[in-house]
């Protein structure tokens, strides 16, 4: 049997400003042929996917089509989105019979003047393949699962857990497709659409009502007949105009079985809507002199409204204003992503003492802060660091800045935001050496686990804040709790 692969994944920000490029992608690489499956092997959504088929027995020649991997950001641009539409449908057509498609894809993807570049994408696949080759599609759980994405595929999967196993998600993936082409199994999905957004501070699924919908699901796959349940929490920064929060429900040619857990699992989720919208960020200051005041560190200050694994652009300089205001002496480590700013350090030069604006130059959510610091260390930004499904990535230019009691990793791109220890360590600092470390995300500590004594969420604003309340939607389909309190979470 013949199987293509295809794996794409940026997760859009509606909020921020910048532009997602093919640099962007490139960054992270982008993989054709067999380059695709080296590079994956093992790891990830593919090589999940890949590792469940082989454990299945079933012989399979894998036709790789693309692999490429973004992180969150803006939309992405025209020359990316057409880019990879050809790349798909080029590569189909060259690819000979087929008798499966598995394409993992992040779900909250939109471009330049179109919402759903996945549907357009599914779009492109449907109409190589015909209507009866199977496609099994994979997505994050922070997808926006639009009308196309159910249509155009036979089964749609999503992620387990908050944070994020993709490998798992890959393997149960490939678990479906061995028993699709055995014939073992006809699927067949029901979805539900819910009138429903929320900010980030409950999407973890260990705890609290996330991990009530989310034990929901598990439950309902007890049911033999019963192939996938899959919630998903839109992530709250994607304004589109099928915009909200969904759940799918995949079973084994029972389409009423289908239906009737769809709505099962839609009505948990709008009766704990209330509970998803509790906030436990605190505020700035109180933030920082709860970490200072710790008898140990690391302490990690998540820094939820610039959260660049949601898609912010990393130009916050709210928390590093704080701690200079404040006085604190505890040592600090803060990424900054701003070009323009490393560009200034660099033509000061390693061991120049300089004071400059930095933060805000991207999104202006933030006012310019004028600091005065030392250049330490001026690197080309390039780090083997595995990042979720990557196994390194190249954050462009990057320079050791140290303002007082914090240091500064400022670059050029977004690489892994501060959020991952070796990123630091792959640029001579050790983050346990800190009191404190400024996480540029909401939920993804994981990473800073083995290393850090507390996690303090800071109600920081910007791109990515948990004021969901108050961010310029223009797209979102209305009205939609919270903005609007519906008696119904139908549309």
């Amino acid at each position: 049997m013949r199987v293509a692969i295809i794996h794409i994944g940026q997760e859009t920000n509606d909020f921020n400003p910048l532009l997602t490029t093919l640099e962007d992608f490139a960054a992270f690489g982008i993989h054709e042929g067999a380059a695709l499956i080296e590079s994956m092997k093992g790891r990830g959504q593919v090589g999940g996917c890949i590792d469940a088929v082989a454990a299945a027995g079933l012989a399979v020649e894998w036709v790789p089509i693309i692999s490429a991997w973004a992180m969150a950001g803006g939309r992405i641009d025209t020359t990316a989105r057409l880019y990879f539409e050809e790349r798909i449908g080029t590569g189909l057509r060259n690819a000979g019979p087929l008798d499966a498609l598995a394409i993992h894809l992040h779900g909250a993807c939109s471009a330049e003047g179109v919402d759903d570049v996945e549907g357009a994408q599914l779009a492109i696949c449907r109409a190589v393949l015909g209507p009866d080759i199977p496609i099994i599609l994979s997505l994050d759980h922070h997808a926006n699962v639009t009308r196309q994405m159910v249509e155009l595929s036979t089964a749609i999967l999503g992620h387990r857990t908050q944070p994020h196993d993709v490998y798992d998600t890959g393997f149960i993936a490939g678990q479906l497709l061995a028993r699709v082409l055995r014939r073992e199994v006809t699927p067949v999905m029901a979805w539900r659409k819910l009138r429903l957004v929320t900010h980030q501070e409950q999407f973890l699924t260990a705890q609290g009502p996330m991990k009530r919908w989310f034990d929901q699901a598990r439950a309902m796959e007890a049911d033999p007949r019963v192939l996938h349940v899959a919630p998903c929490p839109m992530q709250p920064w994607l304004d589109v105009a099928e915009g909200g929060w969904a759940t799918v429900v995949v079973t084994d040619n029972d389409q009423a079985l289908a239906e009737t857990l769809a709505d099962q699992s839609a009505d948990l989720a709008w009766s704990l809507r209330e509970d998803f919208m509790v906030k436990e960020a605190v505020t700035i200051d109180d933030a920082i002199r709860l970490a200072d005041a710790e008898p140990r560190g690391v302490v990690v200050l998540s820094d939820t409204g610039d959260t660049v694994f949601g898609g912010t652009a990393g130009d916050s300089n709210l928390i590093l204003e704080a701690i200079l205001r404040l006085g604190i002496h505890g040592r600090a480590l803060i990424p900054l992503i701003e070009a323009p700013t490393v560009a200034r350090l660099v033509a000061a030069g390693e061991g120049a003492e300089i004071t400059l604006s930095l933060g805000g130059l991207i999104t202006g959510f933030f006012p310019p802060l004028t600091v005065t610091g030392h250049v330490r260390r001026i690197l080309d930004g390039h780090a083997r660091v595995p990042v979720f499904q990557q196994s390194e990535f190249n954050q462009g230019r990057t320079v050791i800045f140290d303002v007082g009691p914090v240091t500064l990793l400022v670059s050029e791109r977004s690489g892994a935001a501060g959020n991952v220890p070796d990123a630091y360590r792959a640029f001579g600092i050790e983050p346990a050496d800190y009191k404190m470390a400024v996480l540029k995300t909401a939920s993804n500590f994981q990473f800073f686990k083995p290393i850090s004594s507390r996690v303090i969420r800071v109600d920081t604003p910007g791109p990515g804040q948990s004021d969901v309340l108050t961010l310029p939607w223009k797209r979102l389909p209305r009205p939609i709790f919270p903005l609007e309190h519906p008696a119904t979470w139908r549309g």
